[in-house]
């Protein structure tokens, strides 16, 4: 099962990212948890500067930019 969370304050560009990531992981077929980290603590924890991020099996993929979900595809697959 891949974990994928979305960090960021909620904002609408979060929203987009984590709509994104859902619909990669649903066209993939694949078992996955995501998860929203909405706390500037854990966002620092986490070496997350620019929001949104994307974090993949606790590796930081992407930040300050909405992904395509075909970018979300190539990222969750590799």
């Amino acid at each position: 099962m891949k974990k994928i969370q979305i960090v960021g304050p909620g904002c609408a560009r979060c929203e987009a990212l984590a709509r994104n990531a859902e619909t990669a992981a649903c066209e993939l077929g694949i078992e996955y948890q995501l998860t929203k980290v909405t706390d500037i603590r854990k966002m620092a924890d986490l070496g997350v500067m620019a929001t949104p991020a994307l974090i993949v099996d606790g590796a930081v993929k992407a930040s300050g930019k909405v992904l395509s979900v075909e970018e979300i595809k190539k990222i969750v697959r590799d």
